[in-house]
């Protein structure tokens, strides 16, 4: 029987495998064999398994997955960043031209200029050009080059005479490069929608930019020498004019207008290298009092010491900052790196308080609108200008760019003060009757706005009113005087109860 049986045993359980085979089969339902994908076959040895990825997407290889098992993470190609979009081209331009903005001249100038443009507005003054008008340049043809020659020719930027036809020739290139040098825009030559903008800008709104301009200047009682410094807020431009020359010309970043800069006519004194800056009470309310409440360490990560009345320092941690108790300390930031003057400050007396400084930020100088201060005027390329202040006591670039490498503050006071005035021009003439126009960032134009007036140095306090004694009442006659009667008094005769 045991010979009989064994031949069997082998049978049931080839099966029972062959059933739990097909079983699991039925289960997993795996691909049928004669459509999966082989495994990709290596080009050579030495290729990569996984292969850098590609710069342009688009050449990246797709190595093909085998069926049902998922993709390992090492094989992934990681998907490259989007690229940066190139900034916008450049519409503002610092001017380039020598004549100073404000000058002995500037407000016949400027009255001359009122009269030509109220001219143009009894004629009808210039209609608006499409503003969806394409790009037009050298080449362009067409009744569009033809209403723009029609506008530039009303403001005198183009003589008809020259360039009669609807072709977009040379002499119109240049017409346009003198309108957008008028307005502060790059001188590109072609037309574009910031040229069309302003082009559309009525003459009445030009009228009014004179105006006003002249009006605020009709304040001024500035006493122009032979050095002295131009900042025109609406431009964020300053200038440094020597022999009615504009020598110098400087980006410069002026106040937001909740924080406008105000106008000023003063006189440059000293030059603090690596000065410390004092925080005004305005900014700690504003900035400091909050931060220090989300981060009790701004205020040494910004090298800022806490002083008392007597100069002591003081902790800050000792202060309630949910309260406003810090404004009755003084908060002064150490000088050198970081610090929010920069390398240096020029100090020029006025009842404000504002001056003249350097920044850390100075990426801010290549923006288009630069409003970004509290008041104060900061200056690009500093030290040129220091170079240009300093010059009549012997001072040269290298000595100027030694100085602001120096962490010790150090102060030169000018031999010879130099004249600054903070103007707010949106439309002036230069003395060979260029008329030039800017943005009126404060809308300070608008209708109903409120005077502005020049802020001045500091006015020596007022002598105290001197306080007139009351007459002395009439003496009262002596009771034995009046019984035995007494001798006239004589001037100067010491008081009768003093006589002998």
């Amino acid at each position: 029987m045991t010979h009989r049986s064994s031949p069997r045993i082998p049978a049931a359980l080839i099966g029972a495998a062959l059933a739990l085979v097909a079983t699991g089969s039925m289960a997993q339902t795996p691909a049928e064999p004669t459509v999966q994908a082989p495994a990709p076959a290596v080009s050579t040895p030495a290729a990569p398994a996984v292969p850098a990825a590609p710069a342009d997407p688009a050449a990246a290889p797709t190595a093909p997955a085998a069926s049902g098992q998922p993709t390992p993470p090492a094989a992934q190609v990681a998907r490259p960043r989007r690229p940066t979009p190139p900034p916008a081209p450049r519409v503002t331009a610092l001017s380039t031209d020598p004549q100073p903005t404000y000058g002995p001249q500037t407000i016949a100038m400027t009255q001359g200029a009122l009269a030509r443009y109220r001219q143009i507005a009894q004629r009808g003054g210039w209609g608006a050009l499409p503003t969806s008008t394409p790009r037009i340049a050298k080449g362009s043809t067409g009744p569009l080059v033809v209403a723009l020659k029609q506008r530039l020719a009303i403001e005198g930027d183009l003589d008809l005479n020259q360039s009669p036809g609807p072709l977009f020739d040379d002499v119109t290139v240049e017409a346009v490069k003198r309108f957008q040098r008028r307005v502060g825009h790059l001188a590109s030559g072609a037309v574009t929608a910031p040229t069309i903008r302003q082009l559309n800008i009525p003459v009445q709104s030009r009228i009014t930019a004179l105006e006003k301009s002249l009006e605020r200047l009709a304040d001024s009682r500035f006493a122009f020498g032979p050095r002295y410094v131009v900042v025109n807020i609406p431009a964020a431009a300053a200038e440094a004019v020597e022999g009615s020359i504009v020598r110098r010309r400087h980006v410069v970043i002026v106040g937001k207008p909740e924080h406008a800069s105000p106008m000023v006519e003063t006189r440059l004194t000293v030059v603090n290298f690596n000065p410390t800056w004092t925080i005004p009470t305005s900014i700690i309310r504003r900035d400091i009092i909050p931060k220090m409440r989300r981060n009790p360490a701004t205020l040494a990560s910004m090298r800022v010491r806490m002083l008392d009345r007597n100069g002591n320092e003081v902790n800050p941690a000792s202060i309630n900052w949910q309260t406003e108790q810090a404004v009755n300390y003084t908060l002064r930031q150490d000088p050198g790196v970081g610090n929010s003057l920069g390398r240096v400050r020029i100090d020029m007396p006025n009842r404000e308080a504002v001056y003249m400084h350097d920044t850390p930020s100075r990426r801010l100088f290549n923006s288009e609108a630069r409003y970004f201060s509290s008041g104060c005027v900061r200056v690009g390329d500093v030290n040129d200008f220091v170079t240009w202040l300093l010059a009549p006591q012997g001072w040269e670039r290298s000595r100027v760019d030694a100085e602001m490498t120096q962490t010790q503050r150090k102060d030169v006071r000018l031999t010879q003060p130099v004249p600054v005035a903070w103007v707010y021009m949106t439309g002036w003439a230069a003395p060979d009757g260029t008329v030039q126009f800017r943005d009126d960032i404060y809308s300070y134009d608008v209708p109903g706005a409120a005077p502005v007036r020049v802020v001045r140095a500091a006015d020596r306090p007022p002598a105290e009113p001197v306080v007139l004694a009351p007459p002395p009442p009439p003496p009262q006659p002596n009771f034995f005087e009046s019984l035995f009667g007494g001798g006239r008094r004589e001037a100067g005769d010491p008081p009768g109860g003093n006589r002998f």
